[in-house]
C-alpha cells in the first residue's frame, strides 16, 4: 500500500476511534441515567442526561424536526468533504490532518444519534455558581479540538511552513 494511503487510513482510523468512544460513552449514560439526571462529579461538572434536537448550543431545538434532517445532510456533506480532504494532505501537515479528523469522527458520531433518535445525547455539564455551559458530549469536544487545531494550523503553522519553504 502506497505510503500517502497508508497515512489517509490513519486519520481514518483516530475518525473511527472518535465515533466508538463517542457512542460507548453515550450508551452508558442513557443505560444508566434517566432522562435530566445529574450527578455531581467535581464542584464545576456534572454528568447529566439531556436529549438535544437541535444543533451546537440547542440551536433550532425547538423546530418540527426538519432540523433534524438540515444538519444531517449538512454534517454527510462536510464528512465526505473532509475525507476529500484528508487524502489531498501532504505530509507535513499533521495538526490539520489530525483537527481533520476529530471534526470527521464528531460530526459522525451526531450524526449517528440525530439518525437513529431524532436527537443527540448529550452528558457533560460544565458550570459555575448559576453559569452553565450547555452540555455536551465526547463528539463535541473532538470537533471543537479539531477546530482548534485548524485554526493552529491556519494562524501559526501555515506562517511557519511558507517562511521554511
Amino acid at each position: 500500500m502506497p505510503e500517502r494511503a497508508r497515512r489517509w487510513y490513519l486519520w481514518l482510523l483516530v475518525s473511527l476511534a472518535v465515533v466508538l468512544l463517542d457512542q460507548y460513552t453515550k450508551f452508558l449514560v442513557v443505560r444508566s441515567m434517566e432522562l435530566f439526571d445529574r450527578i455531581p462529579v467535581l464542584p464545576f461538572l456534572d454528568l447529566v442526561r439531556l436529549h438535544n434536537p437541535g444543533a451546537a448550543f440547542s440551536f433550532l431545538a425547538g423546530a418540527s424536526g426538519w432540523q433534524t434532517w438540515l444538519f444531517t445532510a449538512i454534517a454527510v456533506v462536510v464528512s465526505a468533504g473532509i475525507v476529500w480532504w484528508l487524502e489531498q494532505l501532504p505530509r507535513d501537515q499533521q495538526a490539520l490532518a489530525l483537527g481533520l479528523a476529530l471534526i470527521l469522527g464528531g460530526a459522525i458520531g451526531n450524526v449517528i444519534d440525530r439518525v437513529a433518535q431524532g436527537y443527540v445525547v448529550d452528558f457533560l455539564l460544565l458550570y459555575y455558581e448559576r453559569w452553565s455551559w450547555p452540555a455536551f458530549n465526547v463528539a463535541d469536544m473532538a470537533i471543537t479540538g479539531g477546530v482548534v487545531l485548524l485554526l493552529l494550523d491556519g494562524l501559526v503553522l501555515e506562517r511557519r511552513r511558507q517562511s521554511a519553504g
